[in-house]
């Protein structure tokens, strides 16, 4: 069942979710080379005790860390290590939530690590095109599938691939509600949208093949070709006019 959003909700998600943006951008000025990921999480916890926020992921489903740390051909879920130290030429993937006054908000955004090669900026660029190509079709009476079509089209013409086994989902007083929304598939298809509905859209898009592998930690997924992953969310609630992105400053 998808849970239509009074005003009094989507503003508690809002909050949450501008908590969740401020502090992805505080992480994003404090990439650079020799910080480790375990510098990142710390501070995402930080800030979020400073602004009266739970950490989201930190315990679901039993994860340790209150962020997520992806670097290169991690795809999702990466573990901050106190021995990964970031280099020159990566990218980082930070996925974070926080939990408000029983409302949560989620977001994500892929970072360079000083200077990157041409291939891994493109590679962010068109996964983050992607993702507000697919908020624009979060229009009323609009179906689920056309953000998931508009996100594959848009990836794939630029040569690189989908993953399959992560999808975007709704959020509320859960992380994660129904529906599931991945990023592929036809146009036309599943339920239509209504105002309320409040959704994280993510694209997880790869430089190589679309498939990956789950590490020994049983969190951290990675490229099968171990070629680069970058990973782009907001949280957006479906409005009478156009989407309104929740996890925005």
């Amino acid at each position: 069942m998808i849970v239509l959003r009074s005003q009094r909700e989507i503003e508690k998600i809002r909050k949450a979710g501008l908590i969740v943006a401020e502090i992805l951008e505080s992480l994003k000025e404090h990439i650079q080379p020799g910080v480790t990921t375990w510098d990142l999480n710390c501070l995402s916890e930080e800030l979020a005790a400073k602004r009266g926020a739970s950490p989201a992921f930190k315990g679901y489903h039993g994860y340790p860390f209150a962020l997520c740390t992806s670097i290169n051909e991690q795809v999702v879920h990466g573990m901050p290590s106190k021995h990964r130290q970031l280099r020159e030429g990566d990218i980082i993937s930070l996925d974070f939530g926080v939990m408000v006054d029983g409302y949560y908000g989620d977001a994500a955004i892929t970072v360079p690590v000083g200077m990157i090669g041409k291939e891994a900026r493109e590679l962010c660029r068109v996964t983050e095109e992607a993702l507000y190509l697919g908020i624009r079709q979060a229009l009323v009476r609009n179906r689920l599938s056309d953000i998931s079509h508009a996100i594959q089209e848009y990836v794939e013409a630029h040569g690189f691939s989908v993953v399959r086994e992560f999808v975007g989902h709704g959020i509320g007083t859960q992380l994660h509600e129904s529906p599931q929304i991945p990023n592929y598939g036809p146009a036309g298809k599943g339920v239509m949208l209504k105002p309320g509905m409040v959704f994280a859209i993510e694209p997880m898009i790869n430089q190589g093949c679309a498939e990956v592998d789950i590490l020994e930690d049983q969190w951290t997924a990675v490229t099968v070709d171990r070629k680069l992953s970058a990973h782009f969310e907001h949280t957006i609630v479906v409005t009478e006019n156009e989407p309104d992105i929740l996890t925005k400053r």
